[in-house]
């Protein structure tokens, strides 16, 4: 059995350390859109919060409720994005299908929603939408072809 503990602080002779660094090589080279990351978390935050912002909590609670579970998706995401990189990135494109949703869901979930619910939801979107591209995009761009 081979003898695998090492010193703290010493990991030049770990067994595994020439893939370690291949590893983190790859991860900070693939992190081309970390600056995407933020705004991505904030809007998730800002469309969970939109509905009492802007008060149509009573007027429109189906469609709060949907702005407060979008919002709360959209920044789990974001996080994951900034925790995880490498395994969620391929979830980019997730977010520009969440933000063409949030478009259309003022009429699909709400009840006769009024210009700003509706113009609110369609900023949200087209920003989720944006996002998400220059995400998946930067990130298709990044990755190695095998």
């Amino acid at each position: 059995m081979a003898n695998v503990s090492h010193p703290r602080g010493d990991i030049t002779t770990h067994p595994d350390a020439s893939e370690m660094r291949e590893r983190y090589d790859r991860m900070l080279g693939g992190r081309d859109v970390a600056l995407v990351d933020g705004p991505v978390f904030l809007l998730g935050l800002y469309c969970a919060a939109s509905p009492w912002i802007l008060h149509y909590t009573t007027s429109q609670p189906a469609l709060a409720t949907h702005n407060l579970i979008m919002g709360i998706a959209i920044g789990l995401l974001a996080l994951g994005f900034t925790m995880a990189p490498e395994r969620m990135y391929g979830l980019s494109w997730a977010i520009c299908a969440m933000g063409a949703w949030m478009i259309i869901s003022p009429w699909v979930v709400g009840t006769s929603p009024d210009t700003g619910v509706v113009i609110n939801s369609i900023i949200i979107g087209a920003l989720a939408v944006v996002l998400g591209a220059l995400c998946a995009l930067a990130t298709t761009k990044s990755t190695p072809r095998a």
